[in-house]
């Protein structure tokens, strides 16, 4: 007994001394490739703002930057801090910080559906920057009220629908660009690929412990500058580009935009259609990424994760940032590579220094970002893979069910990108009137069945895709477990999200009042129905066959 008393005793002592090292060998690769995926997403938000939103580069690099800089520095600085704590806390030295970084999908929908539509309405780049301020506010605090309930929804859904729905947005999103990317150049993609693969996947470390991630980046550059020198052009490099890139340079802090901010509430209406249902799609991905980085062994407080997403957040868009701050797909990623504490808050000092010193534009004129590609989809096969490795064999069928949603999602996407440029190219060219282009765009859609292409159900399929990933899982992996009431749960639940446009809808609402989707959402009503009554009968004959277990009768 005295023997077990002086283990623990020790055990105790072991870990309040224990200091977490903060910064390891592992470390730079983490931060060359985390480092790098950061990097892509500013130079993909920076082209966003200065050619598609056509702001002005004082604004671009003068405020919003900044700001962005000030936001994603306070958040990779305070998941180092949570890494740190939890280190020592457990006494271990292999704990990895959650990466953090600007939301990728919200990055385009802010653009395209809030900012773009205002800005083109009013001629004025100002409103559309307000609007997207506005956004954010409101997603700060979705985030921060919804870090109270994510626990028990974490409790009450299981891995494999968190993670599955998780693998969906990997494989689509995360995934799918970076390899169409590497195969439209692949004299410079493929060769980075291999860089990467043998390297983070077959363990083969390069001279002088060279961080992969900056080999593939420093041979891709070689091979893309290199190409200029025969004419080949490849990666699009130019000297003349890395001098206009030069022209931005400069320094610049975040300034408060809080006036901005409140002058955007004159599109409240647009904005809250949206801001409401991607606050809670913000809120279920940051819930599948702390399953993931639990998956992987490090184990964060759900309700501080989210709440520091909606803070940081909120004072990145009070200086003056229309873009919010999330915690990143590919924990266990980094953690394979060697991340622990340090990378997350470098990346963080990286960030601010390229964001107040306008470094951004001359980076985007000297790295081929097809280089960079490799890097994301290795996270997505990670985060895709996960799903499986970490979850009950028996529980893969429910894993592919939540993926489905993800591939309607994302094919949906790529036939409307088609459309909407087949339709500007023909007004163009001149072979078509721009009144005209909506009635085409429409004759094309309904003429896609006859082709195999079914437009509608992956408009219906793919709507709220993250939402109903997690709940097609999780009434998959109920059934699979025989418990058809919790199946029952979800399919209701699933039936409630349908019906206000949250899932598997265009826009939150109540359409004619029969709800959103009104056939979707019954047959999920219909499905929890039949799934409860099946429970009930399973439970009646389980108890017709083992007696001895009924409920005592009430006296």
């Amino acid at each position: 007994m005295s023997t077990l008393t002086g283990t623990a005793g020790k055990s105790e002592i072991d870990k309040s001394e224990f200091k977490p090292a903060l910064w390891t060998s592992g470390d730079w690769n983490a931060f060359f490739g985390f480092g790098t995926n950061i990097l892509v997403n500013m130079l993909v938000l920076t082209g966003l703002l200065r050619f598609v939103l056509k702001m002005p580069d004082s604004l671009v690099f003068g405020r919003i930057l900044p700001a962005l800089g000030l936001m994603m520095c306070l958040s990779t600085f305070y998941y180092a801090f949570l890494a740190y704590r939890l280190a020592h806390k457990t006494g271990r030295s292999d704990v990895c910080a959650l990466p953090s970084g600007v939301s990728v999908p919200h990055m385009f929908i802010v653009t395209f559906v809030i900012m773009l539509p205002i800005t083109l309405k009013t001629g004025d780049p100002l409103k559309g920057w307000s609007a997207g301020l506005v956004w954010v506010f409101f997603q700060s605090f979705i985030l921060m009220i919804g870090g109270f309930i994510a626990p028990f929804i974490r409790r009450i859904t299981p891995r494999a629908a968190l993670l599955g729905t998780l693998a969906g947005v990997s494989v689509t999103f995360i995934s799918m660009r970076p390899a169409l990317e590497m195969y439209m150049t692949p004299q410079i993609g493929l060769v980075c690929f291999a860089i990467i693969l043998v390297s983070w996947f077959g363990g083969v470390k390069y001279p002088r412990g060279i961080p992969a991630g900056l080999v593939a980046i420093a041979v891709g550059m070689i091979i893309a500058w290199g190409s200029n020198l025969f004419g080949l052009g490849l990666g699009g490099l130019s000297l003349k580009g890395v001098g206009d890139a030069f022209a931005n340079f400069g320094f610049s802090v975040p300034l408060p935009a809080v006036g901005y901010v409140f002058s955007g509430f004159e599109f409240l209406g647009v904005i809250l259609v949206t801001a409401i249902p991607f606050g809670i799609y913000d809120l279920v991905e940051a819930m599948d990424n702390v399953e993931s980085a639990e998956a992987a062994g490090d184990e964060y407080p759900t309700t501080r994760v989210l709440t520091a997403d909606g803070v940081v957040s909120l004072i990145g868009c009070l200086m003056g940032n229309p873009f919010i701050n999330a915690v990143y797909i590919g924990h266990p990623g980094w953690k394979a590579m060697g991340g622990r504490i340090g990378y997350s808050a470098a990346t963080g000092i990286m960030v601010v220094v390229l964001a107040w010193f306008g470094i951004i534009s001359v980076l985007l004129a000297l790295v081929p970002v097809v280089a960079i590609s490799p890097i994301l989809l290795y996270i997505g096969m990670l985060i895709g893979a996960q799903a499986f490795q970490t979850t009950p064999v028996k529980h893969a069928p429910a894993i592919v069910l939540a993926l489905t949603p993800h591939l309607a999602a994302w094919a949906k996407l790529q036939i409307d990108t088609m459309l909407t440029s087949t339709m500007t190219a023909a007004a163009t060219v001149g072979g078509m009137a721009a009144d005209k282009a909506d009635a085409v765009k429409t004759a094309a859609v309904a003429a896609l069945p006859q082709q195999g292409v079914f437009y509608h159900g992956l408009e219906v399929m793919g709507g709220g895709s993250i939402l109903a990933g997690l709940i097609l899982g999780a009434i998959g992996v109920f059934i699979i477990e025989r418990d058809f009431e919790k199946a029952s749960s979800f399919a209701l639940v699933g039936a409630v999200l349908t019906y206000f446009g949250f899932m598997h809808g265009e826009a939150v609402g109540i359409g004619g009042g029969f709800g959103v989707t009104p056939a979707v959402a019954l047959s999920y009503a219909v499905m929890a129905a039949g799934l409860f009554a099946l429970g009930r009968l399973g439970t009646s004959e389980h108890y017709a066959s083992h007696p001895e277990m009924s409920p005592a009768p009430a006296e």
